[in-house]
């Protein structure tokens, strides 16, 4: 079923809409909007988001003299996908429009909805070549970078503090900064693991950091995330549904078991005891009731987690091992769950050898894996599902489709940008979308791209697109910013030194004063910058939380369950009522335009991406009626608007 279908015309549910706001919040709110041309509105949003401002982030392009082999590729991509319909018997879906294509790629790509600037400009070109512009502009933009961000933290379980007293900010920023520089992703996970020292050191560290102190989960959620494939219930015994024995797991684990997350003996002040004790114990004598400050001791203990490896660590069998190949607590030799070591590898340290075996060329799963997590993130649906779960139980629907995938990732030495770049070409993406839930047990084989409601982040960052001019007001940290106010040298640090840099660290990046400090940008409460600066994890009560957005402790912990608490936060969170405010993006664009039919598009445009339809005019008609004032007919237009499923779903 394509999306014309899966969502009927847009209907404004004014009156059922309206109806709520009063029921839930009383008359006032569903007043907002109102403007009043005899007095000057009071502006209640923060300076930093109302001016105009570029965002300073020099985001790596694409390359314009790749164009003509991106385009055989994506006609290739297409070939096996409508080759596999005419096998099933089916018909791919018509072409989606402009106004269709418009919006779901800059979601897809820039995380948003476009503005009526972007919109206007898009439908009015008359080029052959607007798509494929449109393309090459959004991959190099910011807002590709926040948005494939906010998928890496999803898959990675991005936090600011998994463990203990980590700092993984710079990490946070060095995932990001990856995706800024289109970093191979080959290069990028070789990196993570098996990079050495602090977190702003080599901010690449904080992949190993993200399960310090569990070894073993270590080791699953590596192969989980990488290899797509779940070896975790090896761990305490065979896998009772794959191949997996529990000696494998420990074979493999061998490889990694020389990780060392915290200074050893023998570093800088380190002799007989832990040099971030000796100074908090030195602290508690110099504070009333020894009560030492959190920014001190956080600083002391973050300066003690380093990465490093012991390159002959013995690996055993846990001493309850049940089976007859080996004997409990016996020594095991690291091996590979398939294939073999690269050659060039085979005297590195253990680790190097797991990582360069991850990343080989010639392990299949590798690429497969990256392949079908990004088919999955813009057609909707993997060609294996899960995504992180191949084995024969979970068939590939177009097995030469991804042999064909994963051949390109090798191809263009595992540049994402362009193998994305190579999918948004395809006419499979440029489809209708088609009404497809996997727990049908039906395959699919790419009509178009599934119908999705749109992500947490999506959601929010679209509503900031209709808010405010600055959506940037602040980035997160980097590595580079934080390690100077972070780093210390045990073997010179004295108490006073310690307590000059943790009053620098309580001023900056100290997670209190931190989140404090950004309350500048804040309306009501709520940080308005695009979500992949925010904080992580943001608190249950979040509107990107109630969205759906995970606590990220688990890999691709977001949901998309619809929620009362959703609905409440449509109708009446103070993130819906901040573009009504004056000095909005929102309402700045529209009190710009006299003639009434023109603001009427305009706001369509912006919220839908969409002229209005003559049926949509009549009933905005209506509502101008009803309401002599024309702030609040076009603030409840809005809002009607806003609570469709046109809006929420990317078609």
């Amino acid at each position: 079923m394509t999306s014309s279908r899966a969502i009927p015309p847009m209907i404004l549910f004014r009156l059922v809409v309206i109806g709520l706001v009063l029921t839930v919040c009383g008359p006032a709110t569903a007043q907002r909007g109102k403007t009043k041309a005899a007095k000057q509105p009071k502006i209640n949003l923060p300076e930093s988001v109302r001016r105009r401002s570029k965002v300073d982030m020099k985001v790596v392009p694409v390359n314009p003299n790749t164009r003509r082999s991106v385009q055989r590729a994506a006609g290739e991509l297409d070939s096996y996908v409508e080759s596999k319909l005419l096998d099933e018997s089916q018909q791919p879906n018509e072409l989606a429009s402009d106004e269709i294509f418009l919006r779901r790629v800059y979601l897809d790509v820039a995380g948003r909805i476009p503005t009526l600037k972007e919109a206007t400009s898009f439908l009015g070109s008359s080029s052959e070549l607007r798509r494929e512009d449109l393309i090459d502009e959004l991959l190099s933009s910011p807002g590709y970078v926040s948005n494939m961000y906010n998928f890496w933290a999803d898959v990675l379980r991005l936090v600011e503090r998994p463990q203990g007293n980590i700092v993984a900010d710079p990490y946070l920023g060095y995932v990001k900064d990856s995706i800024r520089t289109n970093k191979s992703y080959n290069q990028w996970v070789y990196e993570m693991l098996t990079a050495d020292g602090k977190t702003w050191e080599n901010p690449a560290v904080g992949f190993q950091l993200r399960d310090d102190g569990m070894p073993l989960p270590y080791v699953d959620n590596t192969i989980r995330i990488l290899l797509g494939t779940q070896i975790g219930c090896a761990q305490c015994h065979d896998h009772p549904f794959d191949q997996w024995t529990q000696y494998q797991f420990y074979e493999l684990a061998a490889y990694t078991n020389g990780i060392r997350t915290r200074i050893q003996r023998g570093s800088p002040g380190y002799t007989k005891q832990n040099p971030a004790n000796l100074l908090i114990n030195e602290a508690r004598t110099k504070h009333d009731k020894g009560r030492v400050p959190g920014e001190f001791q956080r600083i002391a203990r973050a300066n003690t987690y380093s990465v490093s490896e012991i390159k002959n660590a013995t690996m055993r069998l846990p001493h309850d091992y049940a089976y007859e190949d080996a004997k409990p607590k016996e020594v095991v030799k690291s091996a590979v769950l398939w294939g073999e070591v690269p050659t060039k590898a085979r005297n590195s340290s253990p680790r190097e050898q797991f990582a360069a075996w991850v990343t080989s060329d010639d392990n299949p799963q590798f690429g497969k894996t990256i392949a079908n997590r990004l088919w999955k993130r813009f057609l909707g649906i993997g060609l294996v599902e899960p995504i992180d779960d191949f084995r024969d139980e979970h068939p590939c629907v177009n097995e030469p489709l991804l042999e064909f995938l994963s051949g390109e990732m090798v191809r263009n030495n595992y540049d994402l940008k362009e193998f994305i770049r190579m999918i948004l070409y395809s006419r499979t993406y440029q489809r209708e979308s088609s009404d497809y839930e996997i727990t049908s047990g039906e395959p699919y084989y790419f009509q178009g791209p599934t119908l999705r409601r749109m992500t947490s982040e999506q959601v929010w960052d679209s509503f900031l697109t209709l808010a405010v001019h600055n959506p940037w007001p602040f980035q997160r940290p980097t590595a580079a910013e934080m390690a100077p106010v972070l780093n210390l040298d045990f073997g010179t640090a004295t108490y006073n030194s310690v307590k000059s840099k943790s009053e620098q660290f309580a001023k900056t990046y100290f997670m209190g004063p931190y989140k404090r400090s950004l309350n500048q940008h804040a309306y009501q409460g709520n940080i308005l910058c695009r979500a992949s600066e925010l904080p992580s994890p943001l608190p249950a009560e979040h509107f990107l939380r109630q969205f759906g957005q995970g606590d990220r402790e688990t890999i691709n912990g977001s949901q998309q369950d619809a929620t009362v608490p959703q609905i409440l936060a449509m109708f009446n969170g103070p993130i819906t009522h901040v573009m009504l405010e004056a000095g909005s993006a929102l309402v700045d664009n529209v009190v710009a335009i006299d003639n009434t039919r023109e603001r009427t598009a305009a706001v369509f445009l912006s919220v839908l991406g969409r002229q209005p339809t003559p049926s949509d005019r009549r009933t905005a008609a209506a509502e101008f009626s009803k309401n002599s004032e024309d702030g609040k007919a076009y603030g409840n237009i809005v809002w009607g608007l806003l609570n469709t499923r046109e809006f929420l779903f990317i078609q």
